[in-house]
């Protein structure tokens, strides 16, 4: 009795031992190989909320590329798969889902995100993963500055992209009283910041430099404020969804001057929020303009024969990031022997991309996963009608 006692605790302990290392091996500092050949690309965007209009593009273009590119894969052995994910624009859901993709060892890769702030603290956790993240259109300079080796992005940052609206809006529309409103996110309140510091080394007079909140609908308070002061121009660091209606509101109050905001405006949703209200509001983008050449025309008729959509800004962008995404994981599977590579190996080869040619970008990354050849565009809305007019580019 004894004997069968002593056996059957021996084997207790012996599973309860299976199970305790088996737990270990799970735990997220584990980044190694799939067990399948099933390789899935996470997509990270706003699907709700104010930000859906430019989230959705941005997932839909990635999911052009990857099911264009699902064949080759084939060839090598891999059943390529797109996981979409909704961050909503909210840090923390975008961290619970990052949690979420880091659990699932078939997903490689992510593209995303659209959101700044959502995207700094989500990519804490893919660096706990080693997953590599290629955002298609965060701007806010910490993105790239914490010396992560998992993120990178294909556009300008804002240190480049203030600037750049700054040197625009001072001699070319020659403002010299300027009254800011941000955000205060990440994305709006670091672009707004360096519009600011752009231009008033370049001699302009910054009346203001007032905050509204995200969701916020009515802005009669701090449009009091720009009446009184009579700039001479506006600058809005923020997203389409507010901008639309800040631009909408300050026409009605008389405020007639320029409007001019970051690359967060450039949506359809925002002439569709602010109407006839849109004109001479200017706007500085990421996001190049697909109906200048050939291979951006033929994106267009491909996106909307696909998903019977027009294209928005960043859709092509979803698409440029899924192609280097895609680019990486096939290096890292050629390194490795025609074998499913481990996050790590996509990693590196992600970073080690070298002048991968896009429909509208060309990339390679710098040390701390920037775009040497990320550029700023400038449009114009003359009418309600988007996309806006093609005034002009900014190089490095």
């Amino acid at each position: 009795m004894k004997l069968k006692k002593s056996l059957a605790l021996l084997l207790t302990g012996g599973l309860a031992a299976s199970l305790f290392l088996a737990g270990c091996s799970s735990k997220s500092g584990d980044t190694g190989k799939s067990s399948s050949n099933v390789i899935k690309i996470a997509t990270q965007t706003p699907l709700s909320g104010g930000s859906a209009t430019i989230g959705e593009a941005i997932k839909l273009g990635a999911q052009l590329k990857l099911d264009e590119e699902k064949a080759k894969f084939k060839e090598l052995g891999f059943d390529l798969q797109l996981v979409p994910y909704d961050d909503q624009g909210d840090p923390k859901k975008g961290v619970a889902n990052a949690q979420l993709i880091g659990a699932d060892k078939s997903i490689m890769a992510v593209v995303g995100h659209f959101n700044s702030g959502v995207a700094i603290p989500s990519s804490e956790v893919y660096e706990k993963y080693a997953i590599p993240m290629v955002s298609p259109a965060n701007s806010a300079v910490e993105v790239t500055t914490r010396g992560l080796k998992t993120v990178n992005r294909i556009v300008a940052r804002d240190d480049f992209q203030g600037p750049a609206g700054a040197e625009y809006a001072v001699n070319t529309l020659h403002a010299k009283k300027i009254f800011i409103v941000q955000d205060k996110t990440a994305y709006g309140t670091g672009l707004a910041e360096a519009f600011k510091k752009a231009a008033e080394e370049k001699g302009a007079q910054i009346l203001g430099f007032e905050g509204i909140t995200v969701g916020e609908k009515d802005f009669n308070g701090v449009l009091n404020q720009v009446v009184s002061k009579k700039p001479d121009l506006v600058y809005f660091g923020g997203i389409y969804a507010e901008g639309g209606l800040l631009i909408k509101q300050a026409r009605e109050k008389g405020i007639n001057v320029p409007f001019m905001g970051g690359d967060g405006m450039d949506a359809s949703t925002l002439v569709e929020i602010a109407g006839d209200a849109i004109k001479n509001t200017y706007i500085t983008s990421l996001a190049g303009d697909s109906t200048k050449s050939a291979d951006g025309k033929k994106f267009i008729e491909t996106y909307k024969a696909k998903f019977n959509k027009n294209t928005e800004s960043y859709s092509v962008y979803g698409y440029d990031t899924m192609g280097v995404v895609l680019k990486g994981i096939e290096d890292a599977i050629k390194a490795n022997n025609n074998k499913v590579p481990t996050r790590e190996q996509v990693r590196d080869a992600v970073r080690g991309v070298k002048d991968f040619q896009g429909v509208l970008t060309k990339v390679r990354f710098d040390g701390n996963g920037d775009n040497e050849y990320a550029k700023v565009f400038i449009y114009s809305f003359k009418e309600a009608k988007y996309p806006a007019e093609f005034v002009g580019e900014v190089n490095k």
